[in-house]
Formats: structure tokens, C-alpha cells, sequence
């Protein structure tokens, strides 16, 4: 890739061009439980945070009505700090002068002023739309005159909170790099490898590091279960291919096993910044790429199950080993070489940086890179097919949008009905019939959820063989 290209696709602050598609894009910009005083004491007395996110400053508050508040976080009177602001129920009032405003960016009051001025009235702080979705809270960063997309219907924002589970963490490092870690089908055999084979987990509501030790569904020769690591250390060169969909790519990565079996494992690129990927045969991931700026990124996952209710507080004790708050900062990174272990990186890992927490893996392969990955200094491969497919997409978009056109995907109102699903497999399946088993194991795994059914998701969406779109 030229270094120009490189700069278009990882610079994302205002007046950007790779900045202005990702505003056209619902983002996710905190947890809800940031909000919650049994995390962080300081919500219980003012739930007011500072936060970056597309390199702007921004502060978040919710009144006393519960409603949302996202605003610039310069006050629009001489430049101080809103998050540092009162919050007095009906909006924040800035210390420096005693300006006010609501949740909207409406002023309300200018106290310094003089009896009968009108000033307030003149002034609004810009403010940003809120919606809260499966514990997250997006924003829309779009022109102040335009008007957002819907909101997509996607299963994990269709679930109930019942059965959905959000949670997060920085990296130090470009967005981009971040989301290619994530949608690259090849990567698991490598980076997620554990050498050796534990007995099989019932992967459960607080399921984490543990991933690739659950089966995968389907049977090897003689009914025997194979958990996903051994599949993916043993068939490690897969037939990738994608295919076109409404919000993205399907992605396909077929490991032919036997003459008669083969193992299928489909997710999903969601245009611009998201993927989904099955964590077992019941629960998915779905991982959004929040650019706080150009060298830090939050990702955000959403853990949804086709079966029963999650525990959420388990699944958060869990993670809370490895990250910690109020800011979801990783205990590992490059201060402590992300806890590398020499001796487990010959014994017991591929990678030697545990097996409890494979989000450290990830957090390596992009932190390693460096702040902004230099993109010249690549030599793609085969593999990297989906990895150049979405660039190419990225670079389309960008010409879309500077040409006053819509981006695709998520931030087309018109495609909004089509936003559904989407659905992952990871299986073995008869060879010459994957496709069509496939498809039986998504019409299962919908027909066993309660909530799909009654949401009106129950709908199959066609696996097949992938193709790729010129």
C-alpha cells in the first residue's frame, strides 16, 4: 500500500476523509455500566465522564429525567472544560461562568449576563445523538442537519438484555489495524494455537479466554467432538473466501479434514468497523472498533446467546482479571511485553501470552505493530484476501462520500430492512453438503432461541459458498 492510501485509511479526526465516512456511522462511545455506581463510587453523586472519541473531546452526562447528554466539551463562551461542569438534574452548568445547558445543547442560562439578555438564546453547545443498545451507548457524529440511519436490527441488538452481555477495552493503537486483526479468517490457527488439548469446556454463560476449547459443532470420524483449537492448529491453511452482503462481507473459511468432512467456520465483516464470530455453538461475538483518536481504540463486544440467559456478573468478574476500570485499561501491554512467557511459548502456547485471555493476543498483534501500521512495509498474501477486500471497500467509501454520496452498509437508510442476522457457523460438516448443513445448523440454533423467534428473527439467512466480488 502507498503511504498516502495508508494515511486516508487510519486518519479519522474532523476534516478527515476516512473521518468523515466513520461519522456517517452509528459508534459505540461507553458502556452503561460506566454509569453504574457499583463500578465507579463517583456515578452515585455525578454521572458526568470525559470522554475521545474520532479525536474529539466529548462529555457525557445523563439528568435527572435519565436522559443522555453527549456535547462538545469545550464551552461555548470562552473554551473551559463541560466535564468538569455541575450537573444540576436539568443540565451542566460550566463553573467558569455559569452557563448552562440540557442535554440537548440547548442554553439555558447565562447568569453573568444582564436582566433581559438575549445571548442565551443565540448560543447551543453542539450535541450528538444517544441511543442506549445491549448496554452500550452509541452516538451519531453525522452533520448537525442530517439525519441519522436507523439503527440496525442486527441479533445483538435484537436480543434481550436477558441474553446479551457488553464489555470493553483500549489498545493503544490505530483503529484499522484493530478490525483487520479481527476479520482475517487465517490468524486463529497462529495466534489463538494451544499446543496441546485440555478436555473439552462446556463453554457457559462465562465463557472468555476459553474459546477455542469448546466444540465445534458436528462430529469427527467415529462420533468423536473436536474442540475448535485442535481444527485450527491442525488444518491451519484454509480456503478462504467472501462474498458481498448488505452490511459487509460473509466470510468462509473451509479446512478440508478428510476426503468426506470439512470444517466451516462463517462470520461476518459488518462495514466499517465490527465483526461477528461464533464463540460456540450458542453464543456469539460481535466486536465493534471505536477510534478514540488515531493511535488509541476501544473495542467493544457484545456476547449473545442463542440459548439461555447470561450471567452477566460472572462474565464481568471474569474479564475484570484482565483489564481494569473505571477506564477498561488492559493490565497487559507493552510496559510488560503483554505478560510473554518464553518457557509457555515452547510448551504450551503458540503465542506464549496465556491462555485465560485471548484478547491479549489480539492486544499484541496490533499494539506490535505500532501506533499506525505502516502499510508499505507489507507483503500480503493468499490469506489476506478479505484484509485487501476491505480496504478496497474503505477506499470506495471514501470516494463515495467526498463525491456527496451515501456509504454503504449500516449508514444506508434504504438497506435498513436488511439489516438482520447475521449468522455465523463453526462445524464440521460432510464435505460435499456444507453449505446445505449450514444452513440446518442456523435454522437450529434460531429455532432454539426464544427470542429470535419471538423478535421475528427466527428467518435463516443463506450460507453458501463464497464468492468474490470483483
Amino acid at each position: 500500500m502507498k503511504a498516502d492510501q495508508n494515511e486516508l485509511l487510519t486518519r479519522i479526526g474532523p476534516g478527515t476523509a476516512c473521518g468523515a465516512v466513520l461519522r456517517r456511522y452509528w459508534q459505540p462511545v461507553a458502556l452503561v455500566d460506566e454509569f453504574d455506581p457499583a463500578l465507579d463510587p463517583r456515578m452515585a453523586q455525578r454521572p458526568v465522564k470525559a470522554l475521545r472519541a474520532l479525536g474529539q473531546d466529548l462529555v457525557l452526562f445523563r439528568d435527572q429525567q435519565g436522559r443522555w447528554g453527549l456535547l462538545d466539551r469545550d464551552c461555548p463562551h470562552r473554551g473551559a472544560d463541560l466535564s468538569f461542569g455541575r450537573n444540576e438534574g436539568d443540565g451542566l452548568r460550566c463553573p467558569f461562568h455559569g452557563w448552562k445547558f440540557d442535554a440537548t445543547g440547548a442554553c439555558l442560562e447565562t447568569p453573568a449576563e444582564p436582566a433581559g439578555s438575549k445571548l442565551c438564546e443565540r448560543v447551543r453547545q453542539r450535541s450528538y445523538p444517544v441511543l442506549e443498545k445491549s448496554g452500550i451507548l452509541f452516538a451519531w457524529f453525522g452533520e448537525p442537519d442530517a439525519e441519522p440511519p436507523p439503527f440496525p436490527q442486527f441479533d445483538c441488538f435484537v436480543a434481550p438484555s436477558t441474553h446479551t452481555f457488553a464489555f470493553k477495552g483500549l489498545w493503544n493503537c490505530n483503529w484499522l489495524q484493530a478490525l483487520e486483526v479481527g476479520i482475517d479468517p487465517a490468524h486463529p490457527s497462529f495466534l489463538h494455537r494451544f499446543l496441546n488439548d485440555a478436555p473439552l469446556e462446556a463453554i457457559g454463560d462465562n465463557a472468555a479466554g476459553k474459546q477455542f476449547r469448546s466444540a465445534s459443532a458436528g462430529e469427527f470420524q467415529g462420533g468423536e467432538r473436536w474442540p475448535m483449537t485442535r481444527i485450527m492448529r491442525e488444518f491451519h491453511q484454509p480456503e478462504i473466501s467472501f462474498e458481498a452482503r448488505p452490511w459487509g462481507l460473509q466470510l468462509t473459511a473451509l479446512r478440508p479434514m478428510t476426503q468426506e468432512l470439512t470444517h466451516v467456520r462463517i462470520t461476518n465483516a459488518i462495514f466499517p468497523q465490527t465483526f461477528v464470530i461464533p464463540l460456540s455453538e450458542t453464543l456469539t461475538i460481535t466486536q465493534l472498533h471505536l477510534p478514540v483518536d488515531d493511535t488509541h481504540t476501544y473495542w467493544y463486544s457484545i456476547f449473545t446467546s442463542f440459548a439461555g440467559p447470561v450471567d452477566k456478573e460472572a462474565m464481568r468478574r471474569q474479564r475484570l482479571q484482565f483489564i481494569t476500570l473505571p477506564d477498561y485499561i488492559p493490565r497487559a501491554g507493552r510496559h510488560n511485553n503483554w505478560g510473554f512467557n518464553p518457557e509457555e511459548q515452547r510448551t504450551t502456547t503458540f503465542l506464549g501470552m496465556g491462555e485465560e485471555d485471548i484478547n491479549v493476543h489480539d492486544q499484541w498483534a496490533c499494539e506490535s505493530m505500532g501506533p499506525i501500521q505502516d502499510r508499505t512495509r507489507e507483503h500480503l498474501g493468499t490469506s489476506d484476501k478479505v484484509i485487501m477486500a476491505n480496504r478496497r471497500m474503505l477506499l470506495k467509501a471514501i470516494e463515495t462520500v467526498q463525491a456527496g454520496g451515501t456509504p454503504p452498509g449500516v449508514a444506508d437508510a434504504a438497506l435498513a430492512p436488511q439489516m438482520h442476522g447475521p449468522d455465523t457457523v463453526d462445524g464440521i460438516a460432510p464435505a460435499g453438503e456444507w453449505p446445505n448443513w449450514s444452513q440446518a445448523q442456523l435454522k437450529a440454533k434460531r429455532e432454539r432461541a426464544p427470542w429470535a423467534t419471538a423478535t421475528g428473527a427466527a428467518a435463516p439467512v443463506q450460507a453458501k459458498a463464497g464468492t468474490e466480488p470483483a
